[in-house]
């Protein structure tokens, strides 16, 4: 297909042995791709977004409650989503009363895996299966540990979850309404890879832009741009007022590379779209 992103053939540009990008709008039309985009690639903390919406639609399935207890005394599967259980980053251990700072927690999400392991009587990896990678078509991705980092997916699958998340089918759209809006709105707390933000917002699993500097989406990204982003190198955001999201995959660690490269990339992007 001609793509209408011609700033995606960029990540040839990259420090990277391997990536892969590809853009989809809001009514679920690729708008372009470049790269292997059917190669599995480590999503690391790109997982957290899925397993997310596992979560929520074991809410809708009235499995679960949002507000209903589970991880350190006081906390709910809200806390846990939004990082405010009080939950250290990657031990049982906790740091603050729930609600009160954003420590962002890996050992959160898998809290949450085991909390509905628990209320479905399914593993958390299969329900993910269940719910939402088969439903989609997401043949390539598969979940083969923590809930917060162990998800292994394709371009082209996340492309798909990225349509779903702009034009939800498997969700009622109020749903994804409050996972893309500032829950607990004004704490603070530590942007992994960027440092202290004040305030540090996040929805339901999914990160939110807002004012944050430095961050890892670009300059000319709405406010209310949500996603994540991975420690293996690994990007999804999806910008409401641009009507697209964008999805890229690398096998090279996180690190200053990614720091210098992607703000520029996805502004690139962003003014491809707007070209149109």
């Amino acid at each position: 297909m001609q793509s209408s992103v011609p700033s995606l053939a960029s990540i040839e540009n990259w420090p990277v042995p391997t990536a892969a990008a590809a853009v989809v709008r809001a009514d679920g039309t690729l708008a372009g791709s470049h790269g292997p985009t059917g190669r599995r690639f480590p999503l690391a903390s790109v997982t957290k977004p899925l397993a997310a919406y596992a979560v929520l639609v074991a809410y809708e399935e009235g499995a679960i409650d949002l507000d209903e207890p589970a991880g350190p005394e006081g906390s709910t599967v809200r806390h846990l989503l939004a990082h405010t259980s009080g939950l250290a980053f990657d031990e049982n251990r906790v740091m603050a009363a729930p609600g009160t700072r954003r420590i962002y927690s890996n050992t959160g999400f898998e809290a949450l895996g085991d909390h509905v392991a628990k209320a479905t009587d399914i593993p958390f990896a299969e329900y993910l299966h269940q719910a939402v990678l088969e439903p989609l078509g997401m043949t390539s991705t598969t979940l083969e540990g923590s809930p917060a980092k162990d998800g292994v997916s394709t371009v082209d699958d996340l492309v798909r979850f990225a349509a779903e998340v702009q034009a939800p089918r498997l969700l009622d759209a109020r749903t994804v309404l409050d996972a893309m809006t500032v829950t607990y709105p004004g704490l603070t707390g530590i942007l992994p890879g960027y440092g202290h933000q004040k305030p540090n917002d996040w929805g339901l699993g999914f990160e939110i832009r807002d004012g944050k500097s430095p961050h890892w989406t670009g300059a000319g990204s709405s406010p209310r741009t949500f996603g994540h982003f991975g420690q293996s190198g690994t990007f999804l955001w999806i910008d409401p007022d641009a009507r697209a999201a964008c999805v890229a995959l690398t096998d090279r660690p996180f690190g200053a590379w990614a720091v210098e490269a992607w703000p520029p990339f996805t502004d690139a992007v962003l003014a491809d779209l707007r070209a149109r």
